[in-house]
């Protein structure tokens, strides 16, 4: 057993984000490309005599600490299926934007996972990791693999996608929340008949491609209208980023981060440059995609 691990875990941006419908289980069928981009948080854990979770970084304050979140409920799930104690200290380092629509919160639960099941030595498959995580949520999985796929179901299905070069994405994060259940009733109270999702045969070439136009001429959110509904100040965002030379402006999932893509890392510069001077968002961060999932990067042995 180790005395202490830390895994990095990457945020997401869905260069196509499809939803059908609402099924009766209340979720909605999705074509999710999810792409892994180069903001991290940091999970580690080390032994404690009870399950608890510490947290800091930016939006660290409306992080929840209780057993609500999901890097705790990761840990719960993997100690349950072992039959072992749940007891270890999580303490997450925060750098993807809180409640900003890039699976933080989903990525610390896959960080947990994978820390856990290294601290605790229980050795599961990356089959049963994968299992628990779409437990977790429709998130969480991708969350584990990093690269880009395809999500289908409510998200968790997922097929691994090859992407043929590095894409450059400017983030910009706004002030406030939103609530993705709250989108998502937006969303069907706005598309009461939204057709059965499928994945862009032309963004999937785009990404195999690395082909940074032709990725832009594709990438959709049909999210977008719901988020900018409850949110419209976003519209301000995303025209910003648009004049300042983004090939493409979305919001990122239910948002409300704005994801902005870029022919290259100077024009990622200049758009974030402009978006900062703007006032219309909070801050603006660079990014390259695509990025490495979940990864153990630190593991301290016990004293012997």
């Amino acid at each position: 057993m180790s005395a202490s691990v830390t895994v990095r875990v990457p945020a997401k941006v869905n260069v196509q984000l499809a939803v059908g419908a609402a099924r009766p289980d209340g979720f909605h069928d999705l074509a999710n490309v999810f792409l892994a981009v180069g903001l991290h948080d940091e999970v580690t854990a080390t032994p404690a005599d009870t399950l608890r979770v510490t947290c800091e970084g930016p939006g660290s304050d409306q992080v929840p600490l209780d057993r609500t979140n999901l890097a705790a409920r990761a840990a719960e799930l993997l100690a349950a299926r072992h039959g072992i104690a749940p007891d270890v200290h999580l303490h997450i380092a925060k750098d993807i934007p809180v409640a900003g629509g890039m699976a933080g919160g989903s990525a610390d639960g896959a960080a947990a996972l994978v820390a856990c099941d290294a601290l605790w030595g229980t050795h599961a498959s990356r089959a049963e990791l994968l299992d628990i995580c779409a437990e977790l949520g429709s998130d969480v999985p991708f969350s584990l693999v990093g690269g880009a796929a395809l999500g289908t179901g409510r998200g968790e299905k997922l097929q691994p996608l090859e992407v043929g070069g590095t894409f450059h994405w400017v983030f910009a994060v706004a002030d406030g929340g939103l609530s993705t259940p709250a989108v998502y009733r937006e969303f069907d109270r706005l598309t009461p008949d939204a057709p059965a999702p499928e994945a862009s045969p032309a963004l999937l070439e785009a990404l195999r491609t690395g082909d940074a136009e032709a990725l832009a001429a594709t990438v959709t959110n049909d999210l977008q209208p719901a988020a900018l509904s409850l949110f419209p100040a976003l519209r301000d965002t995303l025209a910003t980023g648009t004049a300042a030379g983004a090939l493409a402006a979305l919001v990122s999932g239910s948002g409300p981060t704005t994801a902005f893509l870029t022919p290259d890392a100077p024009s990622a510069q200049k758009v974030a440059a402009a978006l900062t001077a703007s006032g219309t968002c909070r801050t603006a961060r660079v990014a390259t995609a695509p990025a490495q999932g979940a990864q153990i990067i630190r593991s301290a042995p016990k004293a012997p």
